[in-house]
């Protein structure tokens, strides 16, 4: 049965601009890994970022302190930093250590809390995610750091760090994100508005990206409510969903779309 009562503008609103925030970064940034084709960077940082925490958290490191997000953010850009290399050294097998990366520190988290009782539940957390309970502090400080990016995109400052400013970016980015709406949702955010404008160049496909996102995390948010369920994996599911109807709209549209970009191409 449908509860309506649930949809409370004072619980969704904040996750919903937390998803929006998110999304400002991650459609661009998401866009450029189809482009590298090193889908799974974002996965293996969020992952480095989220082991920083779990780190943190086992030295008794208050929870969203100064001293954790510091551990976060160093365990990402220590990432960032071993994949620019990686790239530089190895470029044909970045996608393989891009993966290896991701499942040593997956590995390395379950082992920092086997001894913990709450370990399972703190996992599930950082994966998962808890966008419904996003507070101001979090909002502000997504904010500040989604405004820092932005800015630092649009004046091409990363670009003048060469392989290690996308990379630096990511690793921010992500840092910044997961623990709001975790890693399955740091992923969703990137790949899946950015696989519905495939095709399409230029501004309008960063327009069109954020766009469907934005739809994915309103619809999520409002399934969830609805049907009282956790909201982080409904939004995954409403991003596809969102991204598989941008593509069929653009096949509808123009038929022959994809052919012409091929003969462009070559």
């Amino acid at each position: 049965m449908l509860n309506w009562t649930a949809i409370d503008p004072g619980l969704l609103g904040p996750a919903f601009i937390a998803g929006v925030l998110v999304l400002a970064t991650h459609v661009v940034l998401g866009i450029q890994v189809l482009d590298r084709g090193i889908v799974f960077i974002d996965l293996a940082i969020a992952q480095m970022a989220s082991l920083g925490v779990i780190v943190a958290d086992t030295f008794g490191l208050p929870e969203g302190g100064v001293w954790m997000q510091a551990c976060a953010v160093v365990a990402a850009l220590l990432g960032a930093a071993l994949l620019t290399w990686t790239e530089r050294r190895a470029p044909r097998q970045q996608e393989a250590l891009i993966g290896g990366a991701f499942v040593l520190a997956t590995c390395a988290g379950i082992l920092l809390v086997s001894g913990n009782p709450h370990g399972g539940e703190h996992l599930r957390d950082l994966l998962i995610g808890q966008i419904l309970w996003v507070d101001t502090p979090q909002l502000l400080g997504l904010a500040a750091v989604t405004a820092a990016l932005l800015m630092a995109m649009r004046a091409g400052w990363l670009r003048r760090l060469g392989r290690f400013g996308f990379y630096g970016a990511f690793a921010l980015a992500v840092t910044a994100s997961v623990q709001v709406v975790g890693v399955y949702l740091v992923f969703a955010s990137l790949i899946f508005p950015a696989l519905g404008t495939l095709g399409q160049d230029g501004s309008r496909r960063h327009l069109v990206a954020l766009v469907s996102g934005i739809a994915g995390y309103a619809s999520g948010l409002v399934l969830s409510a609805l049907f009282d369920l956790p909201s982080g994996a409904v939004i995954v599911w409403t991003l596809a969903a969102c991204a598989l109807i941008c593509t069929g709209l653009r096949l509808v549209s123009s038929p022959g779309g994809d052919s012409h970009a091929d003969e462009r191409r070559h």
